[in-house]
């Protein structure tokens, strides 16, 4: 048995629709308190001590930075009289931004902008990076240590010396210029208390104009004669003729304003309701093209005349098809990408809704990119699957001529590695998508150790991709499996909605069904198998891993929503009540959230799988209290003899920014423990 850090308990019990619900371990979701942190630092003794002596760790490291260690490079794009890219020369903890003379040789690009010289372990990170229209200035955000708040710094793009303005307490946020006078961002005010988990409601629109103050922002949207929305963005037409503004009050469906910046005139509401999601892409002759999956749950593009468009009056551009849609702009033309079967389709259209053609992509995976300034010659994008590493292509919109740009680097033999679409059925007689990705040439005996991936959320899909480290886990003899589960958006807005509120259940049931499927067809078994995900992945872990605790052998949920009952008081959490509900909306919705929520489902002496929780410090998205209570559950509660740990990154946040360093030493302690776990010896 483990020694763990005690915990202290208290008495609180809340109320709800009349049923008492005991929290013994509030205490926990204060992170400013000295307690919380000496709680941290011994839970962190205990998982450091047990993770540094297994004995095969520091050789996965080794192995994952050798995996890692190949120069990345993104697409370039020009601006001004320079050609921008970002590299990473291998193991640098943020990528740099270099620059060269346009048309000049990558060789002689320049550095031109480091976030490895901003901090000494390279925790500060590069959020955005925007142009004004004409080139002249970059307006950059940074982040401290993962922490979703941002500061606004601006810089002359020739010279690359900073000017003297600077944007504090930026969250949730777009950089939108107008012209080179200033530009837009969102942000709240900042909360009471912490500001990594106190609550932030009101989202405000505001415009920096070049060369003043903070203090003298226009509030342009979010005002007290505004209405109220929990997520503020604006952004304008690349002509400058329109702002555009999006309001809303979860993370689906949206409100759609339009504001004449050149003729004047009152801010015009494009939406009845906020029932969908919608964007305005591009101003033509006169007509706003949307995107939109109003009355159209796999999208579809519209246009609408600028004189009058509400939403009565759009009609189809390119109409909805039977497959999930999203759209970008480059070259004057407009590119519908469509996923089928969780593989990317591209087809490029007019700006007046002709299709040009069938864009040839190299093999079946993920493309992505398509997108440029309307006076852009030359487009590029990435592509990439499970076993192939991102290249970069070179695309001629007028001929559609592709051509190889830029060769991954990539050392790992992708000849290799073999992935395998199946589709499996679900509790209810649903078929989910999975890919499994294997060495090639296994026998399918069940021996193999497995680490089962997994969303369901957001309307978000989980396409394929190339990721060095999973690469090498396949490479060690580990089998990695990615489920398509219901509430994420591979087969559109029903697929999404399948997975919300009081049809949850479903995400659980398809995760589990994968698991059985694995099982059933002698890829692994249950002792062999691990299961992963983060964020709302984390709560799929923790719900899944809390129902069949007999399925799996290790469980790694990863900054995770685990608290259902509570998870809307912190920073934005209500706004993900699309896709969760929230105990205080119905008694119905309570009974339900309770029935699953994983901190208020660790039950007395049942034998748990082996779980890492992992978390960090500054996750101001998903509040490290919700793992801090649900190990605190665990640890209590447990009745078997394997391990029950945290790992909590300090430092960090929810994952966007972290540097290589810490990516490195996190999976090298996931894989050892997991194969610690199943007393299987990595092939090294």
């Amino acid at each position: 048995m483990f020694d763990y850090p005690k915990t202290r308990k208290d008495t609180i019990v809340d109320t709800y629709f009349s049923e008492k619900v005991a929290d013994p371990y509030r205490w926990l979701e204060d992170d400013l308190s000295d307690e919380t942190a000496q709680w941290v630092e011994a839970q962190n003794a205990v998982t450091f001590g047990c993770l540094h002596n297994i004995p095969f760790r520091h050789a996965i490291r080794e192995r994952l930075e050798a995996a890692n260690n190949y120069v990345k490079e993104s697409a370039p794009f020009d601006r001004g009289d320079y050609t921008y890219f970002y590299r990473n020369d291998g193991l640098q903890n943020q990528s740099v931004v270099y620059r060269t003379n346009t048309n000049g040789e990558v060789a002689d690009a320049e550095v031109f902008l480091d976030p490895n010289s901003w901090s000494e372990e390279g925790t500060t990170s590069l959020d955005q990076l925007r142009f004004s229209r004409d080139d002249k200035f970059i307006a950059y955000s940074t982040s401290e240590g993962g922490s979703d708040w941002r500061t606004i710094y601006v810089m002359d793009a020739k010279t690359g010396e900073l000017l003297t303005d600077k944007i504090e307490n930026v969250k949730f946020s777009g950089i939108e210029w107008r012209g080179s006078e200033g530009f837009y961002y969102s942000t709240y005010d900042k909360p009471e208390g912490s500001e990594l988990s106190a609550r932030t409601e009101h989202h405000k629109l505001y415009f920096h104009t070049l060369g003043t103050a903070q203090t003298d922002d226009v509030l342009v949207f979010g005002g007290d004669d505004d209405p109220q929305y929990r997520y503020v963005g604006g952004y304008t037409t690349e002509d400058d003729h329109y702002l555009v503004i999006s309001g809303a009050n979860a993370t689906s469906g949206n409100m759609l304003y339009v504001q004449d910046l050149k003729g004047g005139g009152d801010r015009v509401c494009l939406t009845d309701d906020d029932s969908a999601d919608s964007d305005v892409i591009d101003h033509h002759d006169g007509k706003l093209l949307i995107y939109t999956n109003w009355h159209a749950p796999m999208g579809r593009i519209v246009a609408v005349d600028v004189a009058n468009p509400q939403q009565t009056n759009w009609e189809d551009l390119i109409a909805e098809t039977e497959h999930e849609l999203s759209i970008s702009t480059g070259s004057g033309y407009l590119f519908a990408s469509y996923l089928v079967d969780v593989q990317t389709q591209v087809k490029q259209y007019r700006l007046s809704g002709e299709k040009v053609r069938d864009v040839a992509l190299p093999s079946v995976g993920t493309a992505s990119g398509f997108s440029g300034r309307e006076k852009d010659k030359t487009l590029y994008f990435t592509f990439t699957n499970y076993t192939t590493a991102a290249d970069t292509y070179r695309f001629d919109p007028e001929t559609g001529e592709t051509a190889l740009y830029r060769q991954s680097a990539c050392t790992i033999d992708s000849e290799k590695l073999e992935s395998r679409q199946v589709f499996y059925t679900s509790k209810d007689g649903t078929k989910v998508p999975m890919t499994i990705c294997y060495r090639k040439g296994i026998e399918l005996d069940g021996s193999h150790p497995t680490i089962l991936y997994g969303y369901g959320g957001f309307n978000i899909s989980l396409e394929p991709a190339f990721n060095p480290s999973i690469a090498a886990w396949i490479e060690m003899g580990g089998i990695y499996a990615v489920a398509n589960l219901r509430g994420g958006g591979e087969y559109g807005k029903a697929w999404h909605q399948a997975g919300t509120q009081l049809q949850k259940q479903n995400v659980f049931d398809d995760f589990i069904s994968a698991a059985e499927f694995l099982i059933a067809e002698k890829y692994t078994s249950s002792e062999k198998l691990a299961i992963r995900g983060g964020s709302n992945g984390g709560l799929l872990v923790g719900a899944c891993m809390t129902q069949r605790p007999d399925l799996f052998k290790v469980a790694l949920p990863a900054v995770g929503v685990l608290d259902m009952l509570r998870y809307h008081t912190f920073t934005s959490g209500e706004g993900w009540k699309y896709d969760y509900g929230t105990s205080a909306q119905s008694e119905e919705m309570f009974q339900y959230l309770l029935g699953y929520s994983p901190v208020h489902n660790v039950k007395e002496g049942v034998v748990y799988p082996s779980t890492l929780v992992t978390t960090a410090d500054h996750d101001d998205r998903v509040v490290p209290a919700h793992s801090y209570k649900f190990i605190a559950e665990l640890q209590a509660k447990h009745g078997g003899d394997n391990p029950v740990l945290i790992r909590i990154d300090v430092n960090a946040g929810h994952g966007a920014g972290m540097p290589m360093h810490k990516v490195l030493d996190l999976g090298a302690d996931v894989y050892a423990f997991c194969l610690d776990q199943m007393g299987v010896e990595p092939v090294l």
